[in-house]
Order: C-alpha cells, then sequence, then structure tokens
C-alpha cells in the first residue's frame, strides 16, 4: 500500500515564509531564477513534484542564470571552509595524495580559464581520480557542448540536495 502523505521535510519546506523558503532553495543552488521558479510552485504534494519542478526549471535557465549557480560552487579539491555540503560532496578528494590534488588544482585553473567558469561536476559518490578524469575528457568540449554539460551535472546537484532537503526530519 503506498502513502499519498506530504513526507514531513517537504510539508515543513511548504509551510516556510516565502523568505525563508527563497533562503533554503539558494543554498541548494545559487540561481535565483531556479529558485524562484520552485518557490512559485509550492506547495509539492510529493518528492517527485518537487524534483520535476527543479529539473524544469534548470531546462529554463538561461546562461547568465548558470553563472549565477555555478558562482556557488567551490572548486573541486577546495571546498569552502565551513561548508558541510561541498566537503560532503567532494569527499572522494579527501584522501587524495598531493600530487592529485596540485593536478587538479592545474586542471581547475585551465578548465577556468577555457570556460570561464569553475569545473561543475556531480562530485558525490566520485573518487577524486574520477573527477580528475572527468576534467580532462571535458576540457576539451566547445563551450556550448560544457554549458549544457553543466546543465545536466548542476541538475543532479540539485536533486541530491533537495532529497536531503526533503529527508530531513
Amino acid at each position: 500500500m503506498t502513502s499519498t502523505s506530504t513526507p514531513p521535510g517537504l510539508a515543513r519546506f511548504n509551510d516556510l515564509e516565502e523568505s525563508a523558503a527563497l533562503a533554503v532553495l539558494l543554498e541548494a543552488c545559487a540561481s535565483t531564477a531556479w529558485a524562484r521558479r520552485l518557490l512559485a510552485a509550492r506547495p509539492y504534494v510529493t518528492a517527485d513534484d518537487l524534483y520535476a519542478a527543479s529539473d524544469a526549471a534548470m531546462a529554463g535557465l538561461t546562461a547568465a542564470d548558470l553563472e549565477e549557480a555555478m558562482a556557488g560552487h567551490p572548486p573541486i579539491g577546495r571546498p569552502r571552509p565551513g561548508d558541510p555540503t561541498s566537503a560532503r560532496e567532494q569527499r572522494g578528494m579527501s584522501g587524495a595524495s598531493e600530487e592529485l590534488r596540485a593536478e587538479m588544482l592545474e586542471l581547475n585553473l585551465a578548465y577556468q580559464e577555457k570556460f570561464g567558469h569553475v569545473f561543475l561536476i556531480c562530485a558525490t559518490g566520485r573518487t577524486g581520480e574520477q573527477m580528475r578524469d572527468a576534467v580532462k575528457e571535458r576540457i576539451g568540449n566547445a563551450p556550448e557542448r560544457e554549458r549544457e554539460i553543466v546543465r545536466t551535472e548542476l541538475g543532479k546537484i540539485n536533486r541530491i540536495r533537495l532529497a536531503r532537503l526533503v529527508a530531513e526530519d
């Protein structure tokens, strides 16, 4: 038997004052356009409704909106001090060798020089080596192709962060 009741974390999100809900969404994704679209679609009955709204909002982001979203992400291998979310998501780099850390720094800088923003990947569950291999592969992309990969990766990150929000008791 399936239940149609709204999960407690999602119900709590639905009940937040608009400014508080906007702040929570901006913690998940720094794109104001994305956050406002999700805010406007409240209340959500199921987590899947929230994820679908996130995916639709992500698909509608402009290049400037994507830039704003990416600005909220630290480089791989350098999570922001005091930011448990980026530290948790980049856990695969925590035990990386000094050589791998140095290589990632160089690759991050080369990527940023080419594309004008940080290398963005859904790092959850990936090893440092997998992230290094991904940046090596993607640095050869055309900017238009890379922008769409970034959109997809950002969508994955947003879903993971929204799932944590919904699951919170």
